[in-house]
């Protein structure tokens, strides 16, 4: 009886004074929080049982004050499918939220400045594939076969004193192969959204290469004062060092993007299983013609 007399004990809330109903309560270290209380945390907040009542009013008055900043935001652009990052570029403010409605579902603001690191893990997601034999049993491909998709998962570390994770997958529609359009648009998007709310870590190498190649450029326009000479003695420079290729704008570059256009490196692709090559790099199969294995993230060279 002593057991299920303090199961059905009345438990009021910490935070509010409210009673408690039998499957209403949320346990803090210290007290106990009703589902209409705990409704208003933050969704990222992930240590609510080890937080104490005076920790649990502290962040929702963060949250309080979260509500009256949010009408400010508004947002420039947005990254993402069925969650989305919305960014306000020019107060430097962002909200993740996978609501439609977010005007009323108060999402945490956050500034641009406490994002730590912005990672992105492509998974592979591989199942087995099978076909009926003479028999009409059901038996695997002979070398296997794998049906793949990828999904694109983002993690954002945050400098704040009530979360510091916030997870969510980037991409709604996977794409079965990196060969894809919609393969190379998520991997532009990511990139984007790297640049954007990590900036110090993603847009700076690119940048200085461009700068280079500007300097680099100018020096030699003023010393021959012709513009053709100017892209000669940049190509040369620049195809001195390892692992350079040309653009399609004549441009030889040995970053991932040409200096002068913009345009990405072009990918390279052989089969880690027999060394296969293909013809046409824009029309790629998605099993090796000679070995039968899938073409995937291991084939790009």
């Amino acid at each position: 009886m002593g057991l299920f007399g303090k199961l059905f004990d009345k438990k009021e809330c910490a935070i509010c004074g409210g009673e408690i109903g039998l499957l209403g309560n949320r346990k803090l270290a210290d007290g106990n929080l009703c589902k209409e209380c705990a409704k208003k945390l933050s969704p990222f907040m992930t240590d609510r049982r080890e937080s104490t009542v005076e920790e649990i009013r502290q962040h929702l008055a963060y949250r309080e004050q979260n509500a009256r900043i949010l009408p400010t935001v508004h947002p420039t652009r947005v990254f993402g499918h069925n969650t989305k990052v919305y960014v306000d570029e020019n107060a430097q403010k962002f909200f993740v939220t996978s609501r439609s409605n977010w005007q009323q579902e108060n999402p945490d603001v956050i500034d641009i400045s406490q994002v730590i690191d912005c990672r992105v893990d492509v998974r592979e997601n591989r199942e087995q594939m099978y076909h009926n034999d003479r028999e009409g049993k059901r038996v695997p491909y002979n070398p296997p076969r794998y049906q793949c998709d990828y999904a694109f998962m983002v993690e954002l570390h945050i400098d704040s004193p009530y979360f510091n994770e916030i997870r969510f997958e980037l991409s709604d529609v996977r794409p079965d192969s990196p060969h894809t359009e919609a393969y190379r648009a998520y991997e532009m998007e990511v990139a984007e959204l790297q640049s954007t709310l990590c900036p110090s870590l993603y847009a700076a190498p690119q940048v200085q290469v461009a700068n280079v190649a500007a300097a680099m450029a100018g020096m030699v326009n003023k010393a021959a004062g012709m513009v053709n000479k100017t892209v000669s003695a940049v190509n040369k420079t620049v195809s001195a060092a390892a692992g350079s290729w040309t653009c399609q704008c004549g441009t030889v570059n040995q970053g991932n993007f040409c200096a002068s256009c913009g345009a990405k490196r072009p990918v390279q692709y052989r089969c880690d299983k027999c060394g296969w090559t293909p013809t046409d790099p824009n029309n790629l199969p998605k099993f090796c013609p000679q070995c039968g294995d899938p073409f995937n993230a291991q084939d790009v060279k």
